[in-house]
């Protein structure tokens, strides 16, 4: 079973497709009021849960990574003022430690992997990424201006807390470029750091890119083995 977070965002979407295209087992969470906007179409495969990710008890944790192996989180704040200004103000960092809390207490003997889509702008500590001043001046004003960055930040610091060995959670962030929009899968590069910068010179990556690279995750076991307890960067291969 594949636990979906964010599938009614417009990555998640394009993840859950493809994960029931390929006859895979998904659960997704959804809010109420966003049933409709996630377009799930009734489906064997498809386990759907009504809730509020920042809402969810105990109980209600731990019934929802119940028997997951993958969990793959898109989960992102809404492009409104209210999604970006408002409450919660940590609303990824919370979801990614309480989920993995709820899998480390009660999965501690099946190890799961959770891959965390996240974002160039987020820079990877564990390999000492070292940006232009000019770069961490402007990140250090967007974590004033604009609170969903922080929040990246904290997630993606969150989930790489967690030991790849000894803990119930193995874990990858994945980290697109300037997100656009294509109808199709194209070809995409990969790499362990950014080759541009994601303020002055960023790049571009696909959804339905990042959707197959995270699917691929998932279900690709070698190449889970070649990414596992690190922050990958996408790039379209196309650039303008």
């Amino acid at each position: 079973m594949i636990l979906v977070l964010g599938a009614s965002g417009a990555t998640g979407k394009l993840v859950v497709e493809q994960l029931l295209s390929a006859q895979e087992s998904v659960r997704v969470l959804v809010r109420k009021c966003s049933i409709q906007l996630a377009g799930l179409k009734a489906n064997p495969q498809l386990d759907v849960r009504v809730g509020d990710i920042a809402e969810l008890s105990t109980n209600e944790l731990n019934a929802l990574v119940s028997g997951v192996q993958v969990v793959i989180c898109c989960l992102g704040h809404r492009a409104t003022f209210q999604g970006i200004y408002g409450p919660p103000r940590r609303l990824v960092r919370d979801a990614v430690r309480n989920v993995c809390k709820a899998i480390d207490k009660n999965q501690a003997l099946t190890q799961v992997k959770f891959i965390l889509m996240n974002s160039t702008g987020c820079r990877n500590e564990l390999l000492n990424e070292r940006p232009s001043l000019a770069h961490r001046a402007t990140v250090a004003l967007l974590r004033i201006c604009l609170p969903p960055h922080p929040d990246n930040e904290a997630a993606a610091r969150t989930l790489r807390a967690f030991p790849t060995v000894g803990s119930g959670i193995d874990w990858v962030v994945v980290r697109p470029d300037s997100l656009i929009d294509e109808p199709e899968v194209s070809a995409y590069d990969v790499h362990p750091s950014p080759i541009r910068d994601a303020i002055f010179n960023a790049g571009q990556t696909s959804r339905i890119n990042v959707a197959h690279f995270m699917c691929q995750l998932a279900l690709d076991s070698g190449l889970w083995l070649q990414w596992q307890g690190q922050s990958p960067v996408l790039y379209n291969q196309r650039q303008p």
